[in-house]
């Protein structure tokens, strides 16, 4: 029988830190929301679930230490797009002391996959930093490294290319890329908290799907209902946009991620491992302007 632990979720109305809170509150578990946006949507949805909604930021410690008191597991995250890589590495840093001090019994960090592996993208090394600070700290800690997400392909920036029947990334269209959904990211984290001391010091990279851009847009226009084309962005577009995403569209190329999936899969069979044609089936893509047929 699985041991209900009280959880602080860092990042909560966040896509990711939302995800895992939902994926916990789903296995019965009692978690504390830190959010610096307690008033928002997304908190008040939390809380309908039963989740305890906890104001805070991660550059303040009297409110980490605040809602870490109590729980017995934390997950970390940060955000580089709000507060740079240096930032994000003092936060993370900060926070785990703070875990520490606090007594929290497991520490579970989200970094990024192959950010151990010196890949020289910023946004990796920043999480990578935070890594190495928590394996000195001398407490149970699981670092969490997923690819990248299937969402990336609905968010803001591509949504608008994808209504107009363009899926739009800065990689050749045959380069195979792994990605994983945000739902797993979830049931993935809930399952660290649930395995616990089999899971003390370790680093899981993790997928649920490996393809190619044209596979993507096959299996896209095949959910939408109607043709969607792979479109590559020159690299010199996207380093007008980031120096930082730029390195990483490069390293894709050159190296990319390098999970193995069926054996991670085999590992994990609690987690409902989403292939990209599952999750882009279940997906509502009436965001798009117009149903799908």
């Amino acid at each position: 029988m699985t041991i209900k632990r009280e959880i602080l979720v860092t990042g909560a109305t966040g896509q990711q830190g939302g995800a895992v809170a939902r994926a916990l509150l789903s296995k019965g578990h009692k978690v504390k929301a830190l959010t610096r946006s307690p008033d928002s949507n997304a908190a008040r949805q939390l809380a309908a679930a039963g989740a305890e909604i906890v104001a805070g930021d991660l550059s303040d410690k009297a409110s980490i230490t605040k809602a870490a008191r109590g729980t017995d597991t934390m997950f970390l995250m940060g955000t580089v797009a709000e507060a740079g890589v240096e930032e994000e590495t003092r936060q993370g840093i900060l926070a785990a002391d703070t875990a520490k001090a606090a007594g929290v019994g497991h520490l579970i960090y989200s970094s990024v996959a192959d950010a151990n592996k010196k890949t020289g993208i910023p946004h990796f090394e920043s999480k990578y930093g935070v890594e190495q600070h928590i394996e000195r700290l001398g407490i149970p800690y699981t670092i969490s490294a997923p690819v990248a997400f299937m969402e990336n392909f609905v968010a803001p920036w591509s949504i608008g290319a994808l209504s107009q029947g363009t899926h739009a990334f800065a990689v050749p269209a045959k380069r195979q890329l792994q990605l994983v959904a945000l739902a797993d990211i979830g049931a993935f984290v809930a399952a660290l908290a649930e395995r616990r001391e089999n899971v003390f010091g370790k680093r899981f990279d993790f997928a649920g799907d490996e393809l190619s851009g044209e596979d993507q847009a096959k299996i896209l226009s095949q959910a939408i209902g109607r043709p969607i084309r792979y479109q590559e962005i020159p690299i010199a577009v996207a380093r007008q946009q980031s120096e930082d995403t730029a390195l990483m569209f490069e390293w894709f190329d050159r190296v990319g991620y390098d999970v193995d999936i069926a054996a991670l899969h085999r590992e994990f069979p609690e987690v409902r491992w989403h292939r990209f044609a599952d999750w882009a089936k279940a997906f509502d893509w009436s965001v798009l302007g117009q149903p799908a047929a």
